[in-house]
């Protein structure tokens, strides 16, 4: 996993060709090594944003303006991560 260089989330989802419960993120966010993590704004990407910024990660918030137009097929919060990493 040493390769992992952005990790985009989506409502608490984290996409690595898997999904992670909301329970499952800072853990399996804790195992990685320091990388930026990605998210669109949401009630509570600012507490996500804290609480994996005090894991070593660099947290960026990706407006969502920014993310629609890089979204390739159906709505849904896989796309929506896929386009968040993109954009990051």
């Amino acid at each position: 996993m040493s390769e992992i260089t952005t990790v985009a989330l989506d409502l608490a989802r984290a996409v690595l060709r898997r999904k992670v419960r909301r329970g499952q993120v800072l853990e399996m966010l804790a195992g990685l090594p320091r990388c930026t993590v990605a998210m669109e704004p949401c009630g509570g990407a600012h507490f996500w944003g804290r609480e994996i910024g005090k894991l070593g990660h660099e947290v960026r918030l990706i407006p969502p303006a920014y993310v629609t137009p890089f979204v390739r097929r159906q709505k849904s919060d896989a796309a929506d991560a896929e386009a968040i990493c993109g954009e990051a």
